[in-house]
C-alpha cells in the first residue's frame, strides 16, 4: 500500500476510534485524530495492536502529524488542539492528563497527556472479534474510572479559606499557593475587615464570584483574561483592592496599573492596587517594573508591606 494511501487509512481509522468511543462530533476530525495516532505513537504503516501510551505534550503532538503524516499545524494553533481536542478526550477517559505530575499548574508550560491504559487495552483490539466487548466494557465503566482520574488531581487542589466555615477549591501550583497566603494571610494583617469578591483560578479562570456585591460596585468579571487575581473590598474605608498574584506573569506595572484603571472605571470606590511575591527572590526580578503609586507583599515576609510613593501607605492614591 502506498504511503499516502496509508496515512489516509489510518486517518479514517482514528476518527472512526473517537467515534466508537462515543467522542462529540465536534471531535470526529483531523485534528483529533492526529492527537489519537501520537498519543498511540501510530505510524502510517503502523497496526493498532502495537498501539503504545507514551507521555506526549500538545507541541509534540503537532510535531508528530508533521513528521508521520505530512500534516503542518501553524504554532498558534496549540490553544486549539488543547481546548478542542485533548481536553475531551480526557474529559471521555480515554486520556489521562499529566498523570506523571498531577499537581503540575493547569498552564503550565510541561503539561502531558497519555492514553489511559483501559483505552489502549481497547484500541489494541481494533478490528479484531474482540473490539467491540471491550469497548462495551469500557463505556459502561468510564465514568467510574473518569471519576478515579479527577479525583487524583482534585487531592491536589489548593484549598483556600475565605469565611470562617467555607473553603474553596483552585487549581494546584505556586501561582495559587501564592492567592491563598493572599487571602489567609496578608489579607487578616493588613485588611482585616475586607469582603473577597473575587479568585481568579487558571482552571475555570474564577475560583470564586461573589457576583451581587460586585454588581453593587458596579462591575462585572468577565473571563478575557484581564481581571486581577483578588479583589477584595473594605467598605468601611470604600476601598476596592485589585490584587496580582507575581509568580509567571508580571506585577502592577504602568501599562497594568492603567489597565485597570480602565476597567474598574465606573466603581466609584477608590482602588487600591497591590503586586504580591512569593519570597524576595521574585520580588527582585520584577521590582523595576512596579508602578508607583501601588504597594508590594511578599508572602515570606507576611507582616511587612512595601509602598511605593512615601505619602500614603497601604491606601488610594487620588
Amino acid at each position: 500500500m502506498k504511503l499516502e494511501d496509508q496515512i489516509k487509512t489510518k486517518l479514517e481509522e482514528a476518527i472512526d476510534i473517537l467515534k466508537q468511543f462515543g467522542m462529540p462530533l465536534a471531535q470526529q476530525n483531523e485534528r483529533t485524530a492526529y492527537c489519537l495516532l501520537a498519543l498511540l505513537n501510530i505510524t502510517p504503516e503502523k497496526n493498532w495492536k502495537h498501539a503504545e501510551n507514551p507521555l506526549v505534550g500538545i507541541t509534540p503532538m503537532m510535531t508528530f502529524a508533521k513528521d508521520y503524516y505530512y500534516k503542518n499545524y501553524a504554532p498558534n494553533t496549540r490553544e486549539t488542539f488543547r481546548r478542542f481536542s485533548t481536553q475531551q478526550m480526557v474529559q471521555a477517559g480515554m486520556v489521562l492528563y499529566n498523570p506523571d505530575k498531577p499537581d503540575r499548574p493547569v498552564n503550565s508550560p510541561h503539561a502531558v497527556y497519555q492514553i489511559s491504559p483501559e483505552a489502549l487495552k481497547v484500541i489494541k483490539a481494533y478490528k479484531t472479534p474482540e473490539f467491540n466487548l471491550l469497548l462495551a466494557n469500557f463505556i459502561t465503566s468510564h465514568s467510574t474510572l473518569s471519576f478515579e482520574y479527577s479525583h487524583k488531581r482534585e487531592m491536589n487542589m489548593v484549598s483556600v479559606k475565605i469565611k470562617t466555615n467555607h473553603s474553596i477549591q483552585i487549581s494546584p501550583g505556586k501561582h495559587s499557593e501564592l492567592i491563598r497566603d493572599i487571602i489567609e494571610e496578608m489579607s487578616p494583617r493588613f485588611l482585616p475587615n475586607s469582603t473577597l469578591v473575587y479568585v481568579g483560578d487558571t482552571g475555570d479562570k474564577w475560583g470564586y464570584y461573589d457576583q451581587e456585591l460586585a454588581g453593587n460596585l458596579l462591575f462585572n468579571v468577565k473571563q478575557n483574561g484581564k481581571m486581577p487575581d483578588v479583589i477584595l473590598y473594605v467598605e468601611d474605608k470604600k476601598w476596592l483592592v485589585l490584587i496580582e498574584s507575581v509568580t509567571s506573569h508580571g506585577p502592577v506595572d504602568s501599562k497594568r496599573h492603567m489597565e485597570l484603571g480602565k476597567l474598574f472605571d465606573n466603581v466609584t470606590a477608590d482602588k487600591v492596587y497591590i503586586s504580591a511575591f512569593p519570597d524576595k527572590k521574585t520580588f527582585s526580578r520584577y521590582v523595576q517594573d512596579i508602578a508607583w503609586e501601588t504597594e508590594a507583599w511578599i508572602a515570606d515576609n507576611p507582616t511587612h508591606m512595601i509602598h511605593f510613593d512615601g505619602d500614603k501607605f497601604l491606601g488610594p492614591h487620588k
